[in-house]
């Protein structure tokens, strides 16, 4: 390990550091635009100089100079702050210094970094330049006369989401970034360019003029649009969640969320439930909770033990575990949470499990995905395996041939396939230290049994090692399959049993033909789907609105805290069950929310724990044959739950880049 001294404090650096990031270890501040920790170095925006001996005497460009041993650094002579003070001199030459109607004032890396390494004056008095703003879609807004051309934004649409559409044109003082032919950027990710943004160039488009920063109370809490559970921060103004942003967490999303996480905040306050309703003659209409309480009490007796609960995508372990204690009481285990009908064998939690990690997949030397649009259906596992493909590793897939943005060998889109790979598959998987298999839910309904018996062939678990995968799309299916909610046929099972009464919680893509016998009665927060085929609506709270624990598709539990107060009437899930049950003559031992939690962790010991819970190996013994196309069932990425569909951002999003609507735009 390397040597250095830092401003006379001597220390050793990792090898392949370089002198920026031995600074920081020295505990010095380097300030930077063009640099990103994670994004290769473009070193074009000089204004981390520094001082290197041995070296010419000049400053350096600290991000691109690797450390090496014997080297002494300085940051804070008067070479330097003249030579920093110059750079940001020049990068205002042409800046509007717009601050007071700018988004990104009060969280700008320009105006935190002129105020610390700049001067007070300019010297320059030529006319400004001035460039049109470019349309990169319906979550970007550009004001590209702020552009400082660091190409952050052109390295980060090509290495970590994979659409190289951004780049810059001309040269000098007329360079200008621009998306390819000026049109929409074609990204599921394309929010995180505001966020590397350093200036205001690049805002979020929906949350234009809507609040300044200072303004808004900070949240942090899970991510519900998919299965990964993405670390976010809600920030709140008041009762309404404004935004979304990132949290960091290497293990999971790293500083990274997609379009649907980041955009779906305007649906929060869009056709919410906010009363209850009841049906009479086939049209609803406004109930109290009084009577709707009765109702719902009355109902549950009367049904005896023939009663059943549909957990929705988006639900809460809490609120899960409250609804099964409730039919406990009854006498009934009818319990599921694959609302659509999707069967495969749960008996073991560590075979339906994405066993690799999430952050450990990247560090796989060849992959495999069965029947997965991973794009889609887990964008933040994707930028993993890009990692995967970009260093050199194999990735093939089986399934329709679709744009992932990587370089992916196609085998075809049979299932059959499993049963005889091409030699091409089986010789890069021999070589292999740590292969991955990752199967997708396009695969899982009639290939399961075919891509579990591929763990010996491959070798996919060599000691600590186990690259069998499973992608789920569902927030709530890990913590659902814990707690139970699974019965050996899916919702056919359930169906058999002919309930009478049926409790559908956030359950809104249950297809409305399915258990049509049964008095339904839907808790949600959304007038979508669920609400349409309920025979009793209770409004409920939205993920944001409650606290909760969830466990995503690699067995990570995770709580989100309480951001907002549900709308209206609305209450918490958990305490309209305690309610109903108090009516219904068998009261939940539960009076607040901590009690629940305490109960159920008692009696699920691994929904206690902070992090990955214990899944020893033990797969079942399936029918390994399968044949027949494969198919993704997710059809639009923007619209795949009811708060999205209710989200004029998503839509937005769906017609431009799903259904290839084109907008006319005007000039500004």
């Amino acid at each position: 390990m390397p040597k250095v001294t830092v401003d006379g404090v001597e220390l050793e650096v990792p090898q392949g550091a370089t002198v920026l990031q031995a600074c920081e270890l020295a505990g010095k501040e380097i300030p930077r635009f063009c640099y990103h920790e994670r994004l290769s170095i473009a070193g074009n925006c000089r204004m981390c100089l520094v001082e290197v001996a041995p070296g010419p005497p000049k400053p350096q460009a600290s991000c691109a100079l690797p450390a090496a041993d014997g080297q002494t650094i300085r940051t804070d002579t008067p070479m330097v702050k003249k030579a920093r003070e110059g750079v940001m001199e020049f990068l205002l030459i042409n800046h509007p210094l717009d601050c007071p109607i700018c988004d990104q004032g009060g969280e700008c890396d320009l105006q935190d970094q002129a105020v610390a390494y700049g001067r007070s004056f300019s010297r320059f008095e030529e006319n400004k330049r001035a460039i049109d703003d470019k349309y990169m879609g319906p979550v970007i807004k550009t004001s590209m006369t702020r552009c400082i051309q660091c190409t952050r934004c052109i390295r980060f649409s090509e290495e970590v989401a994979g659409v190289p559409e951004i780049g810059m044109l001309y040269r000098g003082e007329d360079s200008q970034i621009t998306s390819y032919l000026e049109k929409t950027v074609t990204s599921e990710l394309a929010g995180n360019l505001a966020d590397v943004c350093p200036v205001g160039a690049l805002l979020q488009k929906p949350q234009i003029f809507e609040f300044r920063s200072w303004e808004l109370k900070r949240v942090p809490g899970i991510d519900v649009m998919d299965a990964v559970g993405s670390n976010i921060r809600f920030d709140v103004r008041q009762r309404q969640v404004m935004r979304i942003l990132p949290r960091i967490n290497e293990d999971v999303n790293e500083e990274w969320i997609h379009d649907k996480t980041r955009h779906h905040v305007d649906a929060l306050v869009r056709n919410r439930l906010d009363r209850p309703w009841v049906r009479e003659k086939g049209k609803l209409r406004e109930a109290s909770w009084t009577e709707a309480l009765n109702i719902f009490a009355d109902r549950l007796k009367a049904a005896g033990s023939k009663v059943a609960a549909i957990a929705g995508d988006l639900l809460d372990a809490e609120t899960m575990y409250a609804a099964k204690k409730l039919l406990e009481a009854r006498g009934s285990s009818l319990l599921e949470g694959r609302q659509t009908g999707l069967t495969y064998d749960c008996t073991s939690l560590s075979a339906v499990a994405f066993n690799s990690t999430i952050a450990g997949i990247e560090t796989a030397d060849v992959v495999l995905l069965v029947g997965s649009n991973i794009r889609w259906e887990a964008p933040l596992i994707a930028t993993r395996v890009r990692k995967v493909a970009r260093k050199g590793g194999k990735v093939f897939a089986i399934g329709p041939e679709i744009d992932l943005g990587m370089k992916v060998e196609w085998l075809g889109d049979d299932l059959k396939l499993l049963a005889k790979l091409p030699k091409a598959v089986t010789e890069a998987f021999s070589k292999a230290e740590r292969p991955a298999v990752i199967v997708g839910p396009g695969a899982l309904a009639n290939g399961f049994g075919a891509a579990l018996a591929l763990v010996e062939p491959l070798g996919l678990i060599k000691g600590e090692w186990n690259g069998f995968n499973v992608l789920h799309t569902s927030a709530s299916r890990m913590a659902s399959l814990v707690l139970g909610y699974a019965q050996p046929g899916g919702l056919a099972d359930i169906e058999a049993a002919t309930p009478e009464l049926a409790l559908l919680l956030g359950a809104d893509e249950m297809p409305a033909d399915r258990l049509e016998g049964a008095y339904k009665v839907y808790i949600g927060h959304h007038g979508d789907n669920g609400a349409r085929q309920a025979d009793l609506v209770l409004p409920g709270a939205a993920y944001a609105e409650k606290h909760g624990t969830w466990v995503n598709t690699e067995g990570r539990v995770q709580r989100g805290e309480k951001a907002a107060f549900p709308p209206g009437e609305a209450r918490e899930d958990w305490a309209i069950l305690r309610a109903v049950s108090e009516l219904a003559g068998k009261t939940l031992p539960f009076d607040s929310f901590a009690q629940l939690r305490q109960q159920m962790v008692k009696e699920y010991s691994q929904l206690g724990r902070d992090g990955l819970i214990d899944l020893p190996w033990s797969p079942p013994k399936l029918d390994a044959k399968a044949s027949g196309p494969i198919r993704y069932p997710m059809a639009d990425f923007f619209l795949t739950n009811a708060i999205c569909r209710n989200s004029p951002t998503l839509r937005r999003c769906s017609e431009e880049l799903v259904q290839k609507l084109n907008y006319e735009v005007a000039a500004e």
